[in-house]
């Protein structure tokens, strides 16, 4: 939810972020007219009150045979104060609506446009180059009997797998790389719920534009999360924390995603499937601090990405491809050398105060006062790097080299050898 202070005081603000993003640009008319209504509603309700609290001293302090004529005029004031505030609540409501369909306002700088009007801030290492046909990652995972689909549309239905073998030991080690990472700059390791309540899905801003992406259990009204973030931002849901210093957490998680709108795109192999692992990193921090750490999480996801020897670049995502939630977000991606280009394996994403505000997550200023926190994600691993470490790293008879910081995590394995030829 945006600040109700920025909507009022600077709506063109908003309006440029909304235009930036495709979005309607009409409804911040509509958002202030709702908190014009608000106002004045809350306004009459407080006014009514104070003068039936002055009348209750009026009708205590009065006459025994004037009191009759009082009480009947308190009943019928009491009346009107109950529809006051029947009114201030609708108006309350009415606001709080309006206010969710705004996207959180973009940071400047962030470029606007659709899904490909991105752009590239840097690009890291030399592409592969092969003096054999290279194999894409499913062929790779059959040889290496890391990955089975077949099996996995057999039991769940198609985009589904099972990662076996050395697959299921290379995610593992990949995981447990990313958390080593993690802990050491400083995040608390945690263990999330993959169900969540709706008032934590639609805190977090999930349940908007792509609520169809998301798998809900009507019988128990739970979301299965797409990502450990959901759960780490209801982690602190109407607390007041310290963040002085930020409070960073490391979520593992398996995440569920429908796919929706996704028919015949990556349908082959584990590039977009419905189920997944990921290490999710999470930050709860002052405003002002938000955007430097912004930077330090895209330096840790940098250093994933180097160390295990994968060529990527550095996007700056527009406006109309963030989600609701996102002021900015950073996407890195790897060349994937038998699609010829990059794809996406992590983002991260400042929220600045726009989940905080929706989950009442506060932090106590100097001066005593409460005020929002701001919260930032960012993927340090998932499923989706093995496709990136088995191109990448690939040889011609179908083995495929561990990258040398993996190979600790992989018990110092250095090659990945086919069992079937």
């Amino acid at each position: 939810m945006i600040d109700p202070v920025l909507l009022r005081e600077n709506p063109d603000v908003v309006r440029r972020s909304q235009e930036a993003r495709g979005d309607s640009v009409e409804v911040v008319d509509e958002a202030l007219q709702a908190d014009v209504e608000r106002r004045a509603a809350i306004t009459a309700f407080e006014e009514l009150r104070a003068e039936q609290n002055a009348f209750g001293k009026q009708v205590a302090q009065a006459p025994k045979e004037q009191k009759k004529e009082l009480v009947a005029q308190a009943q019928e004031l009491a009346g009107r104060v109950k529809e006051a505030q029947r009114t201030a609540s609708d108006a309350e409501t009415r606001f709080s609506e309006v206010l969710r369909r705004i996207g959180n306002p973009i940071i400047d700088g962030v470029p606007a446009g659709g899904e490909d009007d991105f752009v590239v801030i840097k690009t890291v290492g030399e592409i592969p180059a092969f003096d054999f046909e290279a194999r894409d990652h499913l062929e790779l995972g059959e040889l290496l009997g890391a990955i089975d689909m077949a099996r996995g549309a057999k039991v769940a239905g198609a985009r589904f797998s099972y990662l076996r073998g050395i697959g299921a030991r290379l995610e593992i080690a990949l995981m447990n790389m990313a958390l080593d990472k993690a802990v050491g700059n400083g995040f608390i390791p945690m263990i999330t719920p993959t169900l969540v309540k709706p008032e934590i899905m639609q805190g977090t801003g999930f349940l908007g534009a792509h609520a169809d992406e998301v798998y809900h259990l009507p019988a128990d009204d739970l979301y299965l999360t797409g990502t450990s973030e959901v759960a780490l931002a209801g982690y602190h849901a109407d607390e007041i924390i310290d963040v002085t210093e930020p409070l960073r957490y490391a979520g593992w998680s398996t995440c569920y995603r429908r796919e929706a709108g996704s028919a015949g795109k990556d349908t082959r192999g584990i590039i977009r499937v419905h189920q997944f692992n990921k290490l999710e990193m999470f930050v709860y921090t002052l405003p002002e601090n938000a955007e430097a750490e912004h930077g330090r999480l895209l330096g840790w996801q940098e250093e994933m990405m180097q160390e295990l020897g994968l060529s990527y670049r550095v996007i700056d995502t527009a406006a109309g491809d963030l989600g609701s939630s996102a002021a900015r977000k950073y996407d890195v991606e790897a060349w994937i050398p038998t699609q010829g280009r990059y794809r996406e394996l992590t983002s991260t994403s400042n929220c600045t105060t726009f989940q905080a505000r929706r989950l009442e997550v506060r932090h106590r200023g100097e001066n005593g006062k409460t005020s929002p926190v701001a919260t930032l994600n960012g993927t340090l691993a998932t499923t989706r790097w093995i496709v990136a470490i088995l191109e990448t790293h690939q040889q011609e008879d179908g083995s495929v080299r561990v990258p040398e910081a993996l190979r600790p995590y992989l018990g110092g394995l250095e090659v990945l050898e086919p069992i079937a030829r």
